[in-house]
């Protein structure tokens, strides 16, 4: 049985450095550029131009991780949901333009929510009604120009709850997304289940999965094999998906792109 090939999230300043690892597997890439509002708001044709250049060549599956400092895409209020649209469409703008096919938003769930959500009945279906309200353009974007969005896990305790919220967008494009460190840093400090849970969960509305290590304590960004995530039990999850998620290595220093894979590849996992 073949071995799922890994991919990488860079940056206009760190793909040049591993085009040719890239390239030699046609690996998938997630561009890191175009969630900055200053960028967005500037000429930012310019640096996806450049990106373009830099990437001749590359066929693998290209995406880019969208907009999300300083907003969440179920505020209660109706002007910032009108701002979390904008920057989103702004998002999709840049993935059309590079050709890319998967964009990354984050999920709306807390530690709080999963406390206090059922306080209320009405509280997890009003949560559906706010994204539903954000997101309505976007997705019919979305769908217009063939860019899959996918909801990441940031505070997700319950890994069902963004399961769920994507499966009631009813949109063939909206899918999960898996960040393997905030999900073990929810597993040890909070007491969510392990990683590995969280694949089985999600099961084939997963199609996008950020690898990154950690100790549980923060969100480290560490190359695989530098905290404490069972990377064998993750992978044998994945394994059993027929959504062929895209694997990508999100590390807090680039440099470790390679070390990491190198780090799974050595446990038979991946190439």
């Amino acid at each position: 049985m073949s071995k799922p090939v890994l991919g990488a999230a860079l940056s206009i300043k760190s793909i040049p450095a591993h085009r040719d690892w890239l390239l030699e597997r046609q690996r998938d890439l997630e561009i890191q550029d175009f969630f900055r509002a200053d960028l967005l708001d500037s000429d930012w044709r310019s640096t996806a131009g450049e990106i373009k250049q830099m990437l001749s060549g590359h066929t693998g599956r290209l995406g880019i991780h969208g907009p999300f400092w300083g907003f969440k895409i179920d505020s209660h209020d109706p002007m910032i949901r009108q701002a979390v649209t904008k920057r989103l469409l702004q998002g999709l703008d840049a993935a059309e333009f590079l050709g890319a096919t998967q964009m990354v938003i984050h999920s709306p769930f807390t530690t709080w929510d999963h406390n206090n959500l059922d306080l209320y009945p009405e509280s997890r279906g009003n949560i559906v009604e706010r994204v539903k309200a954000t997101l309505a353009e976007v997705i019919a974007r979305a769908e217009t120009i063939g860019c899959e969005i996918v909801i990441e896990n940031i505070e997700d305790k319950d890994p069902r709850d963004r399961v769920r919220l994507a499966r009631a967008l009813e949109s063939s494009k909206v899918r999960v997304s898996l960040d393997t460190g905030h999900a073990n840093y929810a597993h040890i400090s909070t007491g969510a289940p392990p990683v590995d849970y969280y694949v089985e969960t999600a099961g084939d509305m997963l199609t996008h999965v950020h690898l990154q290590d950690t100790d549980g304590f923060a969100d480290r960004h560490w190359a695989p094999g530098e905290g404490n995530i069972p990377w064998v039990a993750v992978f044998r999850a994945l394994g059993r998906l027929t959504s062929n998620p895209r694997l990508i290595l999100e590390l807090r220093n680039h440099d470790d792109v390679r070390a990491g894979a190198a780090h799974l590849a050595a446990l038979g996992l991946a190439e």
